[in-house]
């Protein structure tokens, strides 16, 4: 058994934050599975670009649904592939469901960007995906905005498995966790079973200390900050998990939990290092712990399999975390402002990899395929 088999051991489940067709289809994500221990897939607007988008792996499959759907919405014959590629992931990862009792085995399939700040088209969208994939262990991912957080709760209350994408702050995060009890509240003053209904919340880590890392580069904090580079995002990720393991152990929460409630555990996003003088694996080995999710681009699968460190680490050192936070604040890193702008620079990011995707399918006809 190799090192990312070790995670699950400690409580942190590995996920493939990655999915294409020729992937699916030449057996990548189950041997995954059966060497690595890989739990789910998680899929967003630009995985999908860069696999629908370059290369022909779909044509075939679109030149037949264009046949069959002559003047189909660029947007229907997306979701046409993205469908396929989540029904397929979803029957490589049932038999983990299975074997988990609905703990895990989860892929996940975005709603369109578009929608980030549309609750009721959120609502929406989440339920149409949901009926289109009709597999018990799809999420649905919806970012954790403003108008998301209401939406996390409806679909939710529907029954929904949802991921929630996008989350900087500990403020949002806290806001999505309760719109999930909400959620899970609701389906129980109806009499409704909770006990099959799974959440996570994604926590994005790398995207903080590029930016935290540029702030001080450039002379923010002077030389004092410097030694804070590369460590206020695992800080922040610290503090979100203490927080989570204080929220379980309360009297709103055990309530739930009597009931067959599964917690939402906290995913950690965004994995692989954006600065190459941190190690390949920082951003694993440092948040390893009990109810959580690692999703990993294949990048920093391999190098976690090769060089990674697996011993619980999500809770060493907690106080050392609200120091560096404390340190940030005085020096004016200003934490509050970067995962705000995150946030917005996020949806830009995603809708721009939509326009993108859109565009490349629009452009492919049945003859080219």
């Amino acid at each position: 058994m190799g090192k990312l088999n070790d995670l699950a051991n400690l409580g942190t489940a590995v996920w493939l934050d990655f999915v294409d067709r020729k992937f699916l289809e030449e057996g990548g994500l189950e041997k995954l599975v059966e060497e690595d221990g890989v739990t789910g897939v998680t899929s967003n607007p630009t995985i999908f670009q860069k696999a629908m988008g370059e290369g022909t792996a779909y044509d075939g499959t679109l030149a037949a649904f264009d046949k069959a759907n002559p003047g189909a919405a660029t947007m229907d014959r997306y979701e046409h592939l993205a469908i396929q590629d989540i029904k397929a992931a979803c029957e490589t990862l049932r038999p983990v469901y299975d074997r988990l009792d609905g703990k895990d085995g989860y892929v996940s399939l975005e709603v369109s960007p578009y929608l980030a700040n549309d609750t009721d088209g959120t609502i929406a969208e989440a339920e149409k995906l949901w009926k289109a994939v009709d597999r018990p262990n799809l999420m649905i991912k919806i970012p954790g905005t403003a108008a998301g957080v209401p939406a996390i709760a409806a679909t939710i209350a529907k029954g929904i498995n949802v991921n929630v994408t996008l989350l900087f702050s500990q403020e949002s995060y806290q806001s999505v966790a309760m719109a999930y009890v909400e959620g899970l509240e609701q389906r129980v003053q109806r009499g409704e079973p909770i006990d099959r209904i799974a959440s996570v919340a994604s926590f994005f880590i790398s995207r903080i200390d590029n930016e935290i890392d540029k702030a001080i580069d450039a002379g923010k904090g002077g030389e004092e900050a410097k030694a804070l580079k590369g460590k206020v995002a695992i800080a922040n990720a610290k503090l979100a998990y203490a927080w989570y393991q204080d929220f379980i152990a309360s009297d709103r929460w055990q309530a739930l939990a009597a009931k067959g409630a599964q917690p939402q555990r906290l995913l950690w996003a965004s994995t692989g290092t954006k600065n190459p003088d941190y190690p390949d694996t920082l951003y694993v080995d440092t948040l390893i712990g009990p109810d959580t999710v690692n999703t990993m681009p294949p990048k920093t699968m391999d190098a976690f399999r090769e060089r990674g460190t697996s011993a619980v680490s999500l809770t060493q050192d907690v106080d050392g975390a609200r120091k560096v936070l404390a340190d940030a604040d005085r020096l004016g890193l200003d934490l509050p402002g970067v995962t705000d702008r995150l946030v917005e620079e996020g949806v830009a990011s995603f809708s721009k990899s939509f326009d993108d995707l859109l565009g490349s399918i629009q452009a492919k006809h049945p003859a080219d395929a």
